[in-house]
């Protein structure tokens, strides 16, 4: 049961992150900006941020596909009977 709970948190972790990852990446941009508009280090943020972005991606659709899987098995055992 725990693992599950594990699962489910990490996942509304990963869509939380779907949302927080670009503006974490746009403060970051504005502050590379104004403090230094000749040198671009906020590239390596984005690459950083960017990986996260992509595997949290991938766990929220993952989950997704999941929960429709089971809701299309639901439905077929439902007419079924």
């Amino acid at each position: 049961m725990i693992l599950k709970e594990k699962q489910v948190n990490r996942t509304i972790g990963a869509v939380k992150f779907l949302f927080m990852g670009p503006l974490i990446l746009a403060f970051l941009f504005v502050i590379n900006l104004l403090t230094s508009p000749g040198e671009w280090w906020v590239q390596w943020a984005a690459l950083g941020i960017g990986i996260a972005w992509v595997i949290s991606l991938f766990r929220v659709v993952r989950a997704l596909v999941l929960a429709g899987g089971l809701a299309a098995l639901g439905l077929y055992l439902s007419r079924r009977r």
